[in-house]
């Protein structure tokens, strides 16, 4: 049987955390909960639904997903996939075996959740943020051929293929960076329609002009860097 290990990045989730953990299904083996300076009680809300917590205080999206990477690194049981999930439950965590099927069958190395707006409730996702992921998906379609909808966060991936990217960005640039190294090593990738609903609490990127002011800068700075590379 397949290894499969959950990473959450969170900050002040308490609201919130627990429901994910909850909704997470059997077959994975850990959920991993990244807390990344929360001021509330999100760590003892996860540690109450089970999962296991880690401690991140350099805030970024980014810095939080390679502590958990450093973790599972360093575990005693070897993981085959990792799948990355936000702690607001705005994803819906039951649909993580439709995102790791592909990768379990042997098809595919990496799939995204895309947000389509079919499957998106009303207001779940900001003008800026429906209009960035358009934009830089576009850039990516024109610069890389890639086939992607979305930077959707829900997303899984082959182990020893996200190790072999060698991710690097801290703070917003995580998700494109995945995509764009994913596309530079030829590696297999689909997407999968996730639903997609409003999220408990408020944004830490989207929610404020500052968050999504640097979101866009970052986004677009990794993909025209690459652009520039062979």
């Amino acid at each position: 049987m397949a290894v499969i290990k959950v990473i959450i990045p969170a900050y002040n989730e308490e609201r919130s955390i627990g429901k994910v953990i909850t909704d997470i299904p059997d077959m994975v083996n850990e959920v991993i909960v990244v807390n990344n300076g929360s001021t509330d009680q999100t760590s003892l809300a996860a540690e109450a639904a089970g999962a296991t917590v880690l401690t991140e205080e350099r805030k970024g999206y980014g810095y939080a997903c390679l502590r958990g990477m450093e973790h599972v690194e360093f575990s005693e049981e070897k993981a085959d996939i990792i799948v990355f999930l936000d702690g607001d439950y705005s994803d819906y965590p039951e649909q993580l075996p439709e995102l790791t099927e592909p990768i379990l069958n042997g098809s595919m190395d990496m799939v995204i959740g895309s947000r389509v707006s079919a499957h998106r409730e009303k207001g779940a996702m900001t003008p800026q943020q429906v209009f960035g992921n358009q934009l830089a998906c576009t850039l990516m379609r024109w610069f890389y051929d890639a086939r992607f909808t979305d930077l959707g966060p829900f997303r899984a991936i082959r182990y020893e293929t996200l190790k072999s990217l060698q991710m690097e960005d801290k703070t917003y640039g995580w998700t494109v960076e995945m995509q764009l190294k994913a596309l530079k090593k030829n590696v297999r990738y689909t997407e999968v329609p996730v639903r997609y609903r409003n999220r408990i609490g408020v944004s830490k990127v989207s929610g404020t002009v500052k968050g999504t002011l640097m979101a866009g800068y970052k986004i677009l700075g990794w993909i025209f860097k690459y652009s520039l590379t062979k």
